[in-house]
């Protein structure tokens, strides 16, 4: 089973590595729509990198807890900042769909390093 939860590892880091290729592409678009959130341009480099690196390390098992809760505070923070119009139902729908995101990064957090990851490399090999 531990494969299954590499896969699943794969799967919520795939949508973060997208949005940062997205935003690196879409640079002005992407800081025009963070400031009309009030979201400083500064931010926008910061954000990119850390959708880029973190996801990252989540499927190759690296600091898994530490990525998976910095993971979860981003996507709760992102919710709680861009998706509050509750009056428009697709702002409902990508609230909802970054709960459960966020839900699967706290599950990834409560879980001892599995194979298939460096950080049980580094704790069960090495010795």
């Amino acid at each position: 089973m531990n494969i299954l939860e590499a896969v699943g590892r794969i799967f919520i880091s795939v949508l973060f590595l997208y949005e940062a290729i997205r935003k690196f592409f879409n640079q002005i678009e992407t800081i025009d729509y963070m400031e009309n959130y009030g979201i400083p341009e500064f931010l926008f480099y910061p954000s990119l990198l850390f959708e880029l690196v973190i996801p990252i390390l989540l499927i190759i098992g690296f600091k898994t807890r530490i990525a998976a809760i910095a993971m979860f505070v981003f996507t709760m923070s992102v919710s709680f900042i861009f998706h509050m119009d509750f009056i428009d139902n697709m702002q409902i729908i990508a609230f909802l769909k970054n709960l459960s995101i966020s839900g699967g990064f706290l599950i990834i957090a409560s879980y001892e390093a599995k194979k298939f990851t460096i950080d049980y490399y580094l704790k069960y090999k090495k010795k």
